[in-house]
């Protein structure tokens, strides 16, 4: 069968590999095209748009690329109208994937399968748009406090726990490193955004915490070649010998004693992994009014989310100087333990390990009964 699936960025790019990944073990002969950038053309998908600077910071960042994605979102609808694949699967990108949900349902008279995985608002309960969803796509959640909102709502939802979760293994707990030294993980986000407003918060800190910890290296973890480009050229502008670059969280984080990670996805796997981590996000000063009046929650990381208390470090904004992310890397160094104690927490709470598994049945199930 064929699968058709729209993703906006890196991390879900990423989801959709691993569910066509997991969909092959169902569907052998399965055909696979999307929107996604250079992971989905390796995993043997037909590109159909690249993605690559798609993501922005904020619905004010996302103004100047508003005509070009609407251009696109017709395209891909008439595109996947004409080709009729046999499911579509929606991967995050809420506000480009529910406009092109709509469009096929009202008015392109689409009637074929749409999964939408990763239904936007996760925390922000907003009906009006889980109404939305539900109407034009299968909405399929990885976290459970959504799937509890749609219920209470009495509106249709599938859950079968984080389909992430199992695909990263967790490391066994590391002694804290020599005082003078230690390994982080510099992970900065994949948007522009993120790489312009957070890089010099990382880099600053790095520095201060080089003077207490005269050894200490450090690892950038970039999420495409564009971000990877980017940052090569402030570690030569900036003169940093004793840090490298590598492409994506893993990699990253694989020789760290702990991370700092911009708020996101990337919280989620370096703490899967095992890894004890900082998230920082820093949104341009026009945004945080917009961004603070959409939400009021507590917590803005994923995993003090899901567990509903933190266990990650956050710093937002203001609070997110230099100093007060290398005071919380230093403690952190010399007390890792106060996170490794919490990490199978995380695990249980994100559902079952086969969560992944389960998604790629339900999807093969999905597209067979819209092709019958």
């Amino acid at each position: 069968m064929r699968y058709f699936f729209s993703s906006g960025e890196p991390s879900g790019e990423l989801s959709a590999v691993l569910l066509a990944q997991a969909i092959r073990a169902y569907d052998r002969d399965a055909r696979f095209e999307g929107i996604g950038a250079d992971r989905m053309r390796t995993e043997g998908f037909e590109l159909w748009r690249n993605n690559t600077g798609w993501a922005s910071m904020g619905p004010l960042a996302a103004v100047p690329r508003i005509p070009k994605l609407l251009t696109t979102m017709w395209q891909t609808a008439a595109h996947i109208a004409r080709r009729k694949p046999d499911l579509v699967i929606l991967v995050d990108f809420g506000v480009f994937n529910v406009r092109l949900a709509r469009t096929l349902r009202k008015r392109l008279n689409y009637s074929g399968p749409v999964l939408d995985m990763y239904p936007p608002g996760a925390w922000l309960d907003r009906l009006g748009a889980a109404r939305a969803v539900s109407t034009y796509a299968v909405p399929l959640t990885a976290f459970e406090h959504q799937y509890e909102f749609y219920k209470r709502h009495r509106l249709p939802i599938v859950y079968f726990g984080h389909p992430l979760a199992s695909q990263y293994i967790t490391r066994p707990p590391r002694e804290a490193p020599p005082l003078d030294g230690g390994t982080v993980a510099l992970l900065p986000g994949s948007r522009s955004g993120e790489l312009r407003n957070h890089v010099p918060a990382l880099i600053g800190a790095y520095r201060l915490l080089k003077t207490r910890r005269p050894q200490l290296r450090g690892i950038f973890g970039a999420a495409d070649a564009r971000g990877e480009a980017v940052l090569q050229r402030i570690i030569r502008r900036e003169n940093l010998s004793d840090v490298t670059v590598v492409r994506g969280v893993a990699a990253a984080v694989a020789g760290a004693d702990a991370a700092w990670v911009a708020s996101g996805t990337a919280v989620l796997e370096s703490t899967l992994l095992g890894v004890p981590s900082i998230a920082l996000y820093i949104l341009a000063k026009a945004l945080v009014r917009h961004a603070r009046r959409v939400y009021t929650g507590k917590y803005i990381t994923l995993p003090n989310l899901v567990l509903n208390r933190e266990i990650v470090p956050e710093f937002q904004q203001e609070g997110a100087t230099p100093e007060h992310l290398a005071d919380a890397m230093e403690h952190l160094l010399r007390n890792p333990a106060q996170q490794y104690d919490q990490f199978p927490d995380l695990r249980t709470a994100l559902g079952p390990p086969d969560a992944l598994d389960h998604c790629a049945k339900f999807a093969v199930a999905l597209a067979r009964a819209g092709s019958v």
